[in-house]
């Protein structure tokens, strides 16, 4: 009777090999060219969906998306989510980003370099640097300027579409630093907003003037808004701890332009005499 022929013991480690070959290809391509759905998931989430990502192209490393402000979580119901959609407001122009890993020599550790850019907004690509910390994550964006459109605002609701804003905003920042560690949040450095020709459907006057809202990060994130021209007055300061926004503020107009924005001082907050009271937290 003729014996079956035993496989060498040598063909094993081979099939091995192959298969361990094959799932770390399989595992490198999924990394690399995972689709950029998967990152605009995540920002939804993080931001409680009031800043999406639609229609995305490319992969978490390199695509685009149409940047959309949203004034809350969409509802589940597809009429509601239709009808919740059609609130929001999106940049005139697509936004691209590039995420990669880089090595902090100086710190020895592992950061993820992000850079994001859209046509209309971005004379210079806004570049941020993700660093892993124990327990928790720091985020340090470069000192840049950039210019968005402040009807774009319309679409995080209250009090925004109510006031229908026109004009620019201009962004700077300066050392601007975020951290989250252990639970507790901190800014360090500096953001500056400029609202540049301000202005609104609820007055005839236009423009109603420049106002300029400072950030300055510490253990207290102070915050302090001014006027920088024009018939309405804005001015106020707080302080933002712990996610809780506190601001105490007034409005009023310029002594020619009281009679034409009486009723937008009524809707900005409770008139005391020629003065209304703005109030937050």
């Amino acid at each position: 009777m003729q014996r079956q022929r035993a496989t060498p013991p040598h063909h094993k480690p081979r099939h091995r090999w192959a298969w361990t070959g094959a799932g770390l290809g399989l595992a490198l391509a999924l990394i690399t060219q995972a689709p950029a759905y998967w990152l605009t998931q995540t920002v939804e989430h993080l931001s409680g969906e009031r800043m999406l990502l639609q229609d995305p192209q490319g992969t978490v490393w390199q695509g685009s998306a149409q940047w959309v402000l949203n004034e809350g979580p969409l509802n589940t119901a597809a009429s509601s989510h239709t009808a919740q959609l059609a609130n929001t407001t999106a940049l005139p122009t697509r936004v691209t980003w590039q995420l990669g890993p880089r090595v902090d020599l100086a710190h020895l550790r592992l950061t993820l370099s992000a850079t994001l850019a859209s046509a209309c907004c971005t004379p210079q690509p806004l570049q941020m640097e993700i660093s892993p910390m124990w327990l928790g994550v720091r985020l340090t964006m470069s000192d840049r300027t950039s210019n968005w459109p402040a009807a774009w605002l319309v679409g995080l609701g209250a009090p925004w579409n109510t006031v229908q804003p026109e004009g620019q905003m201009q962004l700077q920042t300066q050392g601007l630093q975020w951290t989250y560690q252990a639970g507790q949040t901190q800014m360090q450095g500096q953001a500056e907003l400029q609202l540049q020709q301000l202005a609104t459907r609820l007055s005839t006057l236009r423009p109603l003037g420049s106002y300029r809202l400072r950030v300055q990060g510490g253990d207290t994130v102070a915050l302090t808004l001014d006027t920088l021209d024009g018939s309405l007055r804005l001015e106020g300061s707080g302080q933002l701890q712990n996610g809780r926004v506190q601001f105490n503020g007034e409005a009023s107009a310029t002594p020619d332009a009281q009679a034409a924005l009486s009723n937008l001082l009524n809707i900005l907050g409770s008139r005391q005499g020629a003065k209304s009271i703005l109030k937050m937290g």
